[in-house]
Order: structure tokens, then C-alpha cells, then sequence
């Protein structure tokens, strides 16, 4: 089959197209899961819901919830010189024909771009390396689970215990506002900017990744098992599925420091990656 290439304009529409409008499969299957496993009739109900809501959001090509947040991108590899301007001009466009709800103001007077740009969007990390091709990852991020990030610098006597019962606090003073059950990202150490960024990266991991440091791993477990037990539920209301995966990160820190961050997503947990190659073709994934 020959391949013709996109303009990365076009790729970015086709990239936030697919992050709003479908799930991952590796959310999808987290999704099955706990609704296996839930024993409360209300929140079997709520996650009932929320996959009929998925299918019909795939099967008509609108985006599956309202808030269609705002869209941080992660671009790795061969760097494009003109790729800032081309991903500007892609969220515009996906903004007209998906369409996308136009979320950005500025933060003051709260005008509204209508267009999902503005100063500082959107917003883009690079991470050059000497790969043969460019990839592009987006995360659409909506308020009701962005407004419930959460930075602490504790004392590093606090230790592990501390962080546990920070980590807890946090998805649960948030309640049913991030829309669980949710995904959450926890960033351990670095500084408090680090800290944050880690915390939100952390959610670009598949639901079903194993995460290969041991420490880390059994921390997601813990907080895993105690979120679970909780009892705040899908929505807040209620059931044994708060959270649908705990991620992890950490990295060395100063040692009179102890920073650590929670970054949470709703259900959803929207993502998508497209690789651009040499020859300007385009390969799309979720995972």
C-alpha cells in the first residue's frame, strides 16, 4: 500500500481527533476491570455509564466529554523547524472542525482566545534524541482533574509513610470533582518544578505497563490497594473503584528535601502518539 504524506498540520487534527474521541485500549480494559470487581450497585451503574458514554463517542466521532481540556503535547526525537507553528496552526483547525470547546483565557482579564491558543499555548516539552523520527504525544487536560494537583515539600523524616498518606489526602479531598475513578500520577523528588512535571508524566503511562523499579512498584501497589479501599467511588459516590491505576516517579533529590506531587486524570485519561518518519508518513497509536 502506498503511503502519502500529511501535513503535520493535518496530523495534528487527526492526533487530537483520535485522543478526544477515543479510548485507549489499556483504559478501556482498566475500565472492564473494575467493574468486574465492583460490588456497589450505584458505581456498577456509574461505570456502566461512562463505557456506554465511550462507545457512542467513538462510533459517532465526538469527543467524549465536554471539557475537551487543553492540549499539552510531548515531542521526542528528530526536531522539525517549523513544528511549533504547524501544531499552533493543527490545535486551531481541530479547534473549528472536531470541533474542540475553545478553553483558553488569559489569566486575568479571562477573555477568551476562541481558539485553544495564547500566550504559552500550546504547551509543547521537547526531548531531542538522535532517533530516525519525530513523535508527537498529546494529553488533553481538563480542569476538574488538573485544578486538583497537589505539591508538597515534606521533611524527609516524614519518609515513606508521609508520602503514602499525602498521596491519599490528595484523591480524596479531591473527591468526585477529577471524575473518577481516576488515573494517578505521583512525582517523588527533584525539585518542585520537577516534582510537578514528573507527576503529570507519570500519567502518559499505559494502565496495564509494569513499572520495572521495584521501589516504585510496590509503592503504586500500596497506594493502589488503599485508594481502592477508600470507598469514595466513580464519581464520588460511592464503591470499591476509585482508581483505575497509580504511576509513580521519582528522581534523587537534595537531601534536606522531600518533594512529592499528585497529578490526577479523570477516567478517561486521553493520550495519543502519532510517529512521523522520514518520508513524512504518519503511524498513530494509544499506547
Amino acid at each position: 500500500m502506498i503511503r502519502i504524506p500529511e501535513p503535520i498540520e493535518d496530523i495534528v487534527v487527526n492526533l487530537l481527533r483520535l485522543a478526544n474521541t477515543k479510548l485507549p485500549d489499556d483504559v478501556g480494559w482498566a475500565l472492564e476491570a473494575a467493574a468486574a470487581w465492583e460490588t456497589d450497585e450505584i458505581a456498577y451503574s456509574q461505570l456502566g455509564g461512562i463505557m456506554d458514554n465511550v462507545k457512542k463517542a467513538e462510533f459517532t466521532g465526538r469527543p467524549m466529554c465536554q471539557d475537551t481540556g487543553i492540549p499539552i503535547f510531548y515531542v521526542s526525537g528528530r526536531m522539525i523547524a517549523s513544528l511549533d507553528e504547524e501544531i499552533r496552526k493543527g490545535v486551531r483547525k481541530a479547534t473549528e472542525t472536531i470541533p474542540l470547546r475553545p478553553n483558553t483565557v488569559h489569566p486575568l482579564t479571562r477573555k477568551n482566545s476562541g481558539d485553544n491558543l495564547g500566550k504559552g499555548m500550546p504547551i509543547v516539552h521537547y526531548r531531542p534524541t538522535d532517533d530516525p523520527f519525530t513523535e508527537i504525544t498529546v494529553m488533553p487536560k481538563g480542569a476538574g482533574a488538573e485544578n486538583m494537583t497537589r505539591l508538597a515539600m515534606l521533611d524527609p523524616s516524614d519518609g515513606i509513610a508521609g508520602i503514602k498518606r499525602f498521596v491519599l489526602n490528595a484523591v480524596l479531598e479531591a473527591g468526585g470533582r477529577p471524575c473518577p475513578p481516576t488515573v494517578v500520577g505521583v512525582g517523588i523528588g527533584g525539585t518542585a518544578d520537577r516534582c510537578v512535571a514528573m507527576s503529570k508524566e507519570a500519567l502518559l503511562a499505559p494502565a496495564d505497563s509494569v513499572n520495572a523499579d521495584d521501589d516504585e512498584r510496590k509503592l503504586e501497589e500500596e497506594l493502589f490497594m488503599t485508594l481502592n479501599s477508600s470507598g469514595l467511588g466513580p464519581m464520588g459516590l460511592g464503591g470499591n473503584s476509585t482508581v483505575l491505576r497509580v504511576h509513580v516517579r521519582t528522581e534523587y533529590c537534595h537531601t534536606a528535601s522531600l518533594p512529592v506531587a499528585v497529578n490526577l486524570s479523570c477516567w478517561a485519561s486521553r493520550r495519543a502518539t502519532v510517529r512521523i518518519n522520514d518520508d513524512g508518513t504518519a503511524e498513530y497509536r494509544q499506547k
